[in-house]
Protein backbone atom coordinates (compact mmCIF):
# COMPACT_ATOMS: atom_id res chain seq x y z
CA UNK A 1 0.00 0.00 0.00
CA UNK A 2 1.27 3.56 -1.29
CA UNK A 3 0.17 6.39 0.85
CA UNK A 4 -0.62 9.36 -2.08
CA UNK A 5 -0.76 13.35 -1.82
CA UNK A 6 -2.55 14.87 -4.79
CA UNK A 7 -2.23 18.31 -5.69
CA UNK A 8 -4.19 18.80 -8.74
CA UNK A 9 -7.13 16.26 -7.80
CA UNK A 10 -10.15 17.87 -9.96
CA UNK A 11 -7.85 18.46 -13.44
CA UNK A 12 -7.70 15.90 -15.86
CA UNK A 13 -4.36 14.40 -14.38
CA UNK A 14 -6.03 14.18 -11.02
CA UNK A 15 -9.42 12.61 -12.41
CA UNK A 16 -7.36 9.78 -14.25
CA UNK A 17 -5.49 9.37 -10.69
CA UNK A 18 -8.59 9.11 -8.58
CA UNK A 19 -9.17 6.13 -11.45
CA UNK A 20 -6.09 4.36 -10.79
CA UNK A 21 -6.56 4.71 -7.34
CA UNK A 22 -10.05 3.23 -7.34
CA UNK A 23 -8.62 0.35 -9.89
CA UNK A 24 -6.27 -0.70 -7.29
CA UNK A 25 -7.94 0.25 -3.84
CA UNK A 26 -5.39 -2.31 -1.84
CA UNK A 27 -2.00 -0.66 -3.30
CA UNK A 28 -2.83 3.13 -3.76
CA UNK A 29 -4.63 5.44 -0.45
CA UNK A 30 -5.17 8.49 -1.39
CA UNK A 31 -4.37 10.28 2.06
CA UNK A 32 -4.65 13.50 1.22
CA UNK A 33 -5.55 15.90 -1.93
CA UNK A 34 -5.94 19.26 -2.93
CA UNK A 35 -7.93 21.68 -5.68
CA UNK A 36 -8.08 24.93 -7.14
CA UNK A 37 -11.50 26.05 -7.50
CA UNK A 38 -13.62 23.06 -8.16
CA UNK A 39 -15.22 22.94 -4.70
CA UNK A 40 -18.18 20.44 -5.62
CA UNK A 41 -15.97 17.71 -7.30
CA UNK A 42 -13.51 18.15 -4.11
CA UNK A 43 -15.79 17.33 -2.10
CA UNK A 44 -17.10 14.43 -3.63
CA UNK A 45 -13.71 13.05 -3.45
CA UNK A 46 -13.31 13.44 0.09
CA UNK A 47 -16.30 12.04 1.01
CA UNK A 48 -15.67 9.02 -1.13
CA UNK A 49 -11.59 8.46 -0.26
CA UNK A 50 -11.71 9.79 3.29
CA UNK A 51 -8.00 11.18 2.78
CA UNK A 52 -6.73 12.48 6.33
CA UNK A 53 -6.52 16.53 4.64
CA UNK A 54 -7.93 18.53 1.87
CA UNK A 55 -7.19 22.19 0.11
CA UNK A 56 -8.76 24.26 -1.81
CA UNK A 57 -6.98 28.16 -2.88
CA UNK A 58 -9.72 29.83 -1.27
CA UNK A 59 -10.27 30.21 2.42
CA UNK A 60 -14.12 30.81 1.96
CA UNK A 61 -14.62 27.47 -0.21
CA UNK A 62 -12.59 25.82 2.62
CA UNK A 63 -14.86 26.90 5.71
CA UNK A 64 -17.41 25.99 3.56
CA UNK A 65 -15.93 22.25 2.99
CA UNK A 66 -15.50 22.25 6.39
CA UNK A 67 -18.65 22.69 7.41
CA UNK A 68 -19.98 20.01 4.98
CA UNK A 69 -17.36 17.60 6.28
CA UNK A 70 -18.36 18.04 9.43
CA UNK A 71 -14.85 17.14 10.82
CA UNK A 72 -14.78 14.31 8.84
CA UNK A 73 -11.69 15.37 6.95
CA UNK A 74 -9.29 17.71 8.01
CA UNK A 75 -9.41 20.93 5.77
CA UNK A 76 -6.32 23.70 4.84
CA UNK A 77 -6.16 26.05 2.19
CA UNK A 78 -3.91 28.26 -0.19
CA UNK A 79 -0.25 28.33 -0.65
CA UNK A 80 0.26 26.93 2.93
CA UNK A 81 -2.32 24.10 2.61
CA UNK A 82 -0.45 22.83 -0.05
CA UNK A 83 2.67 22.64 1.68
CA UNK A 84 1.12 20.96 4.39
CA UNK A 85 -0.05 18.31 2.73
CA UNK A 86 3.69 18.08 0.44
CA UNK A 87 4.78 17.33 4.12
CA UNK A 88 2.09 15.17 5.13
CA UNK A 89 3.99 13.01 7.63
CA UNK A 90 1.81 9.41 6.33
CA UNK A 91 2.40 10.34 2.23
CA UNK A 92 5.15 8.10 0.78
CA UNK A 93 4.65 9.94 -2.26
CA UNK A 94 3.24 13.07 -3.77
CA UNK A 95 1.79 13.37 -7.09
CA UNK A 96 2.13 17.27 -8.55
CA UNK A 97 -0.96 17.89 -11.31
CA UNK A 98 -1.13 21.79 -11.08
CA UNK A 99 -0.73 23.48 -14.05
CA UNK A 100 2.01 26.70 -14.03
CA UNK A 101 4.03 27.35 -11.21
CA UNK A 102 1.91 26.70 -8.70
CA UNK A 103 3.33 23.39 -7.78
CA UNK A 104 7.43 23.83 -7.37
CA UNK A 105 7.38 25.19 -3.84
CA UNK A 106 5.57 22.33 -2.67
CA UNK A 107 7.61 19.97 -4.73
CA UNK A 108 10.54 21.22 -3.04
CA UNK A 109 8.76 21.19 -0.11
CA UNK A 110 8.28 17.11 -0.17
CA UNK A 111 11.47 16.87 -0.86
CA UNK A 112 12.83 18.34 1.75
CA UNK A 113 10.62 16.36 3.86
CA UNK A 114 11.65 13.05 2.31
CA UNK A 115 8.97 12.20 -0.05
CA UNK A 116 8.99 10.90 -3.82
CA UNK A 117 7.24 13.13 -6.21
CA UNK A 118 5.46 12.30 -9.23
CA UNK A 119 5.72 15.16 -11.67
CA UNK A 120 2.80 15.82 -14.11
CA UNK A 121 3.48 19.11 -13.88
CA UNK A 122 5.64 20.48 -16.18
CA UNK A 123 6.52 24.12 -14.92
CA UNK A 124 9.01 22.28 -12.15
CA UNK A 125 11.31 21.13 -14.34
CA UNK A 126 11.11 22.94 -16.85
CA UNK A 127 11.81 26.41 -14.24
CA UNK A 128 14.25 24.67 -11.71
CA UNK A 129 15.10 21.59 -13.27
CA UNK A 130 18.37 21.96 -11.74
CA UNK A 131 17.57 22.73 -8.19
CA UNK A 132 15.10 20.20 -7.94
CA UNK A 133 17.55 17.47 -9.08
CA UNK A 134 20.03 18.34 -7.02
CA UNK A 135 17.72 18.43 -3.83
CA UNK A 136 15.89 15.05 -5.06
CA UNK A 137 19.55 13.88 -4.74
CA UNK A 138 20.81 15.65 -1.68
CA UNK A 139 17.59 14.26 0.04
CA UNK A 140 17.47 10.54 -1.78
CA UNK A 141 14.34 10.51 -2.98
CA UNK A 142 12.79 9.32 -6.61
CA UNK A 143 11.37 12.20 -8.98
CA UNK A 144 8.85 10.08 -11.02
CA UNK A 145 7.02 11.25 -14.55
CA UNK A 146 3.91 11.06 -15.27
CA UNK A 147 3.70 12.45 -18.69
CA UNK A 148 3.40 9.74 -21.13
CA UNK A 149 6.67 10.48 -23.30
CA UNK A 150 8.80 11.03 -19.95
CA UNK A 151 7.05 7.90 -18.43
CA UNK A 152 8.07 6.03 -21.78
CA UNK A 153 11.96 6.97 -21.62
CA UNK A 154 11.97 6.36 -17.86
CA UNK A 155 10.78 2.62 -18.40
CA UNK A 156 12.97 2.21 -21.03
CA UNK A 157 16.07 3.50 -19.38
CA UNK A 158 15.40 1.54 -16.23
CA UNK A 159 18.36 -0.09 -15.28
CA UNK A 160 20.78 1.46 -17.83
CA UNK A 161 23.48 3.49 -17.67
CA UNK A 162 23.00 6.94 -18.91
CA UNK A 163 26.38 6.79 -20.37
CA UNK A 164 25.08 4.10 -22.82
CA UNK A 165 22.65 6.54 -24.55
CA UNK A 166 22.68 8.37 -27.75
CA UNK A 167 19.16 9.82 -27.66
CA UNK A 168 16.02 10.34 -26.11
CA UNK A 169 13.17 10.71 -29.00
CA UNK A 170 10.27 12.07 -27.88
CA UNK A 171 7.02 11.41 -29.85
CA UNK A 172 4.36 13.84 -30.99
CA UNK A 173 1.28 13.41 -32.26
CA UNK A 174 1.47 17.13 -34.46
CA UNK A 175 -1.54 18.09 -32.67
CA UNK A 176 -4.71 19.12 -35.63
CA UNK A 177 -2.89 21.21 -37.57
CA UNK A 178 -0.04 18.63 -39.03
CA UNK A 179 -1.08 18.48 -42.22
CA UNK A 180 -2.35 22.07 -42.19
CA UNK A 181 -0.33 24.38 -44.59
CA UNK A 182 1.35 26.78 -43.18
CA UNK A 183 -0.02 29.73 -45.15
CA UNK A 184 -3.36 29.22 -43.53
CA UNK A 185 -1.92 29.04 -39.76
CA UNK A 186 -2.77 32.64 -39.43
CA UNK A 187 -6.46 32.10 -39.77
CA UNK A 188 -6.05 29.38 -36.76
CA UNK A 189 -9.13 29.57 -33.89
CA UNK A 190 -9.42 28.77 -30.77
CA UNK A 191 -11.86 26.36 -31.42
CA UNK A 192 -10.00 24.41 -33.85
CA UNK A 193 -6.71 24.59 -31.76
CA UNK A 194 -8.62 22.98 -28.48
CA UNK A 195 -9.49 19.81 -30.74
CA UNK A 196 -6.93 17.50 -30.15
CA UNK A 197 -6.73 14.19 -32.68
CA UNK A 198 -5.61 11.82 -29.59
CA UNK A 199 -5.92 13.20 -26.03
CA UNK A 200 -8.45 15.04 -23.57
CA UNK A 201 -6.97 17.48 -22.18
CA UNK A 202 -7.18 20.73 -20.62
CA UNK A 203 -7.38 23.92 -22.40
CA UNK A 204 -3.77 25.23 -21.64
CA UNK A 205 -2.32 21.71 -22.49
CA UNK A 206 -4.01 21.07 -25.88
CA UNK A 207 -3.32 24.40 -27.11
CA UNK A 208 0.39 23.91 -26.25
CA UNK A 209 -0.07 20.38 -28.38
CA UNK A 210 -1.18 22.60 -30.91
CA UNK A 211 1.75 24.98 -30.93
CA UNK A 212 3.58 22.17 -30.05
CA UNK A 213 5.16 24.04 -27.25
CA UNK A 214 4.12 21.13 -25.02
CA UNK A 215 7.02 19.31 -26.88
CA UNK A 216 9.33 21.84 -25.97
CA UNK A 217 8.75 21.60 -22.41
CA UNK A 218 8.91 18.08 -22.69
CA UNK A 219 12.23 18.36 -24.10
CA UNK A 220 13.51 20.62 -21.16
CA UNK A 221 11.93 18.26 -18.43
CA UNK A 222 13.80 15.29 -20.13
CA UNK A 223 16.76 16.90 -20.01
CA UNK A 224 16.87 17.77 -16.51
CA UNK A 225 14.92 14.46 -15.52
CA UNK A 226 17.37 12.29 -17.05
CA UNK A 227 20.79 14.00 -16.63
CA UNK A 228 21.37 14.49 -20.42
CA UNK A 229 22.45 17.32 -22.63
CA UNK A 230 20.00 19.22 -24.58
CA UNK A 231 21.60 18.54 -27.83
CA UNK A 232 20.62 14.87 -27.14
CA UNK A 233 17.20 15.43 -26.78
CA UNK A 234 14.94 14.99 -30.30
CA UNK A 235 11.52 14.99 -31.28
CA UNK A 236 9.46 13.13 -34.13
CA UNK A 237 6.22 13.15 -35.52
CA UNK A 238 4.15 9.87 -34.93
CA UNK A 239 0.36 10.10 -35.63
CA UNK A 240 -1.45 7.44 -33.57
CA UNK A 241 -0.03 8.16 -30.31
CA UNK A 242 1.28 4.19 -29.73
CA UNK A 243 4.82 4.75 -29.13
CA UNK A 244 5.04 7.57 -26.58
CA UNK A 245 8.92 7.83 -26.52
CA UNK A 246 12.04 6.27 -27.50
CA UNK A 247 15.48 5.64 -26.63
CA UNK A 248 17.98 5.23 -28.77
CA UNK A 249 21.51 4.07 -27.34
CA UNK A 250 25.06 4.03 -28.74
CA UNK A 251 25.29 0.21 -30.26
CA UNK A 252 22.57 1.48 -32.29
CA UNK A 253 19.56 -0.15 -30.33
CA UNK A 254 16.25 1.27 -29.67
CA UNK A 255 13.55 0.90 -26.80
CA UNK A 256 10.60 2.22 -27.18
CA UNK A 257 7.03 1.97 -24.34
CA UNK A 258 3.80 1.23 -26.96
CA UNK A 259 0.49 1.77 -25.60
CA UNK A 260 -3.24 2.88 -26.08
CA UNK A 261 -3.03 6.15 -25.04
CA UNK A 262 -4.21 6.76 -21.79
CA UNK A 263 -2.95 9.11 -18.58
CA UNK A 264 -4.07 6.27 -16.29
CA UNK A 265 -1.05 3.91 -17.68
CA UNK A 266 1.85 6.15 -16.60
CA UNK A 267 0.13 8.01 -13.74
CA UNK A 268 -0.24 3.74 -12.02
CA UNK A 269 3.94 3.23 -13.56
CA UNK A 270 4.51 6.09 -11.13
CA UNK A 271 2.30 5.61 -7.87
CA UNK A 272 3.39 1.66 -8.23
CA UNK A 273 6.73 1.90 -9.13
CA UNK A 274 9.53 -0.26 -9.07
CA UNK A 275 6.01 -2.84 -8.88
CA UNK A 276 4.03 -3.90 -12.00
CA UNK A 277 0.43 -4.52 -10.43
CA UNK A 278 -2.46 -5.74 -12.80
CA UNK A 279 -5.00 -3.48 -14.53
CA UNK A 280 -7.15 -4.19 -17.66
CA UNK A 281 -8.00 -0.43 -18.16
CA UNK A 282 -5.25 -0.18 -20.86
CA UNK A 283 -5.70 -2.72 -23.93
CA UNK A 284 -3.47 -2.59 -26.60
CA UNK A 285 -4.25 -4.08 -30.61
CA UNK A 286 -1.61 -3.78 -32.38
CA UNK A 287 -3.18 -5.57 -35.28
CA UNK A 288 -6.64 -3.25 -35.37
CA UNK A 289 -3.88 -0.54 -35.80
CA UNK A 290 -1.72 -2.16 -38.75
CA UNK A 291 0.60 0.98 -38.99
CA UNK A 292 2.75 3.25 -36.94
CA UNK A 293 4.13 6.34 -38.79
CA UNK A 294 6.65 8.45 -38.19
CA UNK A 295 7.94 11.84 -39.72
CA UNK A 296 10.07 15.15 -38.67
CA UNK A 297 8.03 18.18 -37.50
CA UNK A 298 8.18 21.05 -39.40
CA UNK A 299 10.12 23.72 -37.60
CA UNK A 300 8.58 26.47 -39.65
CA UNK A 301 5.22 25.61 -38.72
CA UNK A 302 6.13 24.72 -35.53
CA UNK A 303 9.03 27.07 -34.10
CA UNK A 304 8.48 25.95 -30.51
CA UNK A 305 10.50 23.45 -30.62
CA UNK A 306 13.74 25.26 -31.74
CA UNK A 307 12.85 27.58 -29.10
CA UNK A 308 12.63 25.05 -26.71
CA UNK A 309 15.97 23.80 -27.98
CA UNK A 310 17.92 27.37 -27.32
CA UNK A 311 16.31 27.48 -23.57
CA UNK A 312 17.43 24.17 -22.90
CA UNK A 313 21.10 24.82 -24.56
CA UNK A 314 21.47 28.36 -22.91
CA UNK A 315 19.49 26.99 -19.83
CA UNK A 316 20.05 29.54 -16.47
CA UNK A 317 16.67 31.71 -16.20
CA UNK A 318 15.80 31.22 -20.20
CA UNK A 319 13.40 28.01 -19.90
CA UNK A 320 11.21 29.93 -16.94
CA UNK A 321 11.32 32.92 -19.11
CA UNK A 322 9.81 30.59 -22.03
CA UNK A 323 7.45 28.83 -20.18
CA UNK A 324 5.96 31.95 -18.39
CA UNK A 325 5.64 33.87 -21.87
CA UNK A 326 4.17 31.05 -23.40
CA UNK A 327 1.26 31.07 -20.69
CA UNK A 328 0.56 34.57 -21.51
CA UNK A 329 0.82 34.22 -25.17
CA UNK A 330 -1.87 31.07 -24.71
CA UNK A 331 -4.05 33.32 -22.69
CA UNK A 332 -4.14 36.45 -25.18
CA UNK A 333 -4.86 33.59 -28.03
CA UNK A 334 -7.77 32.30 -26.01
CA UNK A 335 -8.90 35.46 -25.50
CA UNK A 336 -8.27 36.80 -29.10
CA UNK A 337 -5.54 39.22 -28.72
CA UNK A 338 -3.46 37.37 -30.49
CA UNK A 339 -3.59 35.01 -33.21
CA UNK A 340 -1.53 31.34 -33.21
CA UNK A 341 1.39 32.37 -35.25
CA UNK A 342 1.41 35.31 -32.89
CA UNK A 343 2.28 32.69 -29.76
CA UNK A 344 5.84 31.60 -30.48
CA UNK A 345 5.78 35.29 -31.84
CA UNK A 346 5.46 36.83 -28.56
CA UNK A 347 7.80 34.04 -26.49
CA UNK A 348 10.62 34.52 -28.83
CA UNK A 349 10.36 38.04 -28.37
CA UNK A 350 10.32 38.08 -24.96
CA UNK A 351 12.76 35.71 -24.83
CA UNK A 352 15.40 38.08 -26.97
CA UNK A 353 14.85 40.93 -24.11
CA UNK A 354 15.69 38.97 -21.54
CA UNK A 355 19.39 38.92 -19.85
CA UNK A 356 20.04 35.28 -18.43
CA UNK A 357 21.11 34.57 -15.09
CA UNK A 358 23.31 31.44 -14.73
CA UNK A 359 22.70 28.70 -12.17
CA UNK A 360 19.78 30.78 -10.55
CA UNK A 361 18.77 30.87 -6.79
CA UNK A 362 15.04 29.51 -6.90
CA UNK A 363 14.64 33.19 -6.27
CA UNK A 364 15.99 34.92 -9.30
CA UNK A 365 14.27 31.75 -11.21
CA UNK A 366 10.49 33.44 -9.72
CA UNK A 367 12.06 36.71 -10.13
CA UNK A 368 12.61 36.05 -14.47
CA UNK A 369 9.24 33.96 -14.45
CA UNK A 370 7.33 37.41 -13.13
CA UNK A 371 9.48 39.65 -15.71
CA UNK A 372 8.68 37.43 -18.10
CA UNK A 373 4.54 37.91 -17.59
CA UNK A 374 5.21 41.70 -17.31
CA UNK A 375 6.50 41.49 -20.30
CA UNK A 376 4.73 39.30 -22.06
CA UNK A 377 1.59 41.46 -21.39
CA UNK A 378 3.37 45.05 -22.17
CA UNK A 379 4.32 43.44 -25.72
CA UNK A 380 0.34 42.62 -26.06
CA UNK A 381 -0.80 45.76 -25.19
CA UNK A 382 1.49 47.68 -27.33
CA UNK A 383 0.53 44.69 -30.82
CA UNK A 384 3.87 44.37 -30.90
CA UNK A 385 3.57 41.04 -32.05
CA UNK A 386 0.54 40.65 -32.99
CA UNK A 387 0.04 38.51 -36.61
Amino acid sequence: MRNVVLLGSTGSIGTSTVKVAEDLPDDIRLVGMAAGGNEKLLLQQAKQFRPELVSIRSAEKAESLRKQLDGSVDVASGEEGLIELATLPSADIVLIAIVGTAGLQPALAAIRAGKDIAVASKEILVMAGEIVMEEAREYGVNVLPVDSEHSAIFQCLEGKDVESVSRLILTASGGPFRQKPINEFSGITVEQALKHPSWVMGTKITIDSATMFNKGLEMIEARWLFNIPMSQVDVIIHPQSIVHSMVEFIDGSILSQLSTPDMCLPIQCALTWPSRIRSNRVQTDLASLGRLDFESPDIAKFPAIKLARRAGEIGGTLPAVFNAANEIAVDAFCEEQTSFNGIAELVAEVMSRHEVIEHPTLEEILQADQWARQTARELIGLNQVIA
